[in-house]
């Protein structure tokens, strides 16, 4: 069985090897397990309101689970008050697993976190639909959902 700590030593890896501004980065699996065994861990969801409701997110315990859009939707502005969100839902300190479609936002959420004091911000690889296939579309070649993990539909 895999460890909390050897996930985070693994995330950390990816941190050095990638030379990423932030704690470091996990897969979809990765994080489903930390946010089974490290009741410290949250998973922050970074996409818009809409793609909850017409895509799905991930079939976790809802006090583990934060939205916080990145771009507003509609209007696709960013989001201004995403740090004073962030702060007003979880503590510094705590792990905190950032999500999006496709791991672009998340990256970018994670980054900023860091910089603003989050000292355990983690991407997660894939995003929760992954990348696009030969035909357009998602969840069938990476991502939460192609992992094969719970999440509820829209």
């Amino acid at each position: 069985m895999t460890t909390s700590t050897e996930i985070y030593s693994q995330a950390d890896q990816r941190r050095q090897s990638g030379n990423l501004p932030y704690a470091g980065a996990v897969t979809p699996e990765e994080a489903a397990t930390l946010l089974q065994l490290d009741p410290e861990a949250r998973l922050v969801d970074v996409r818009t309101r809409a793609e909850l409701d017409w895509v799905g997110r991930p079939q976790i315990a809802d006090d583990r689970y934060i939205h916080i859009e990145w771009i507003r939707y509609p209007g696709s502005v960013p989001n201004a008050q995403f740090l004073e969100q962030l702060r007003a839902q979880v503590a510094p300190n705590a792990p905190l697993l950032f999500l999006c479609r496709s791991a672009a936002r998340s990256k970018v959420a994670a980054k900023l976190a860091t910089e603003n004091g989050f000292s355990k911000a983690y991407d997660i690889l894939e995003g929760f639909e992954g990348d696009k296939n030969s035909a357009g579309h998602r969840k069938t070649v990476s991502g939460w959902c192609h992992r094969g993990l719970p999440w509820i539909g829209a």
